[in-house]
């Protein structure tokens, strides 16, 4: 990757790191925005970290929530995939 790439990555790494907001709550801000987007790979991606952080299925229920009212309801089809998916780490496939 060119260095323009490695610099954002590296931004992209940093900003989710613990600070004056907890890992755990700006990957659930991450899928919020993503399920907004409506991007299921950014949907997908943030569902693992947020797997990874400890975040409990109540906890991404209510995260994607607030998407839902932000985005709309052509956030559903992408909440339904979220959900499945969070089932499936859930499960550990």
């Amino acid at each position: 990757a060119d260095i323009n790439m490695k610099r954002f990555l590296n931004l992209d790494t940093k900003v989710y790191e613990d600070s004056v907001l907890p890992a755990k709550q700006k990957e659930m801000l991450g899928l919020v925005a993503s399920l907004v987007l409506r991007c299921d790979d950014c949907i997908n991606y943030h569902l693992v970290q947020c797997h990874k952080a400890g975040v409990s299925e109540a906890e991404i229920i209510e995260a994607m929530d607030i998407g839902l009212v932000v985005g709309g309801s052509i956030t559903i089809p992408h909440i339904r995939r979220a959900l499945r998916s969070w089932g499936q780490l859930e499960d550990g496939k």
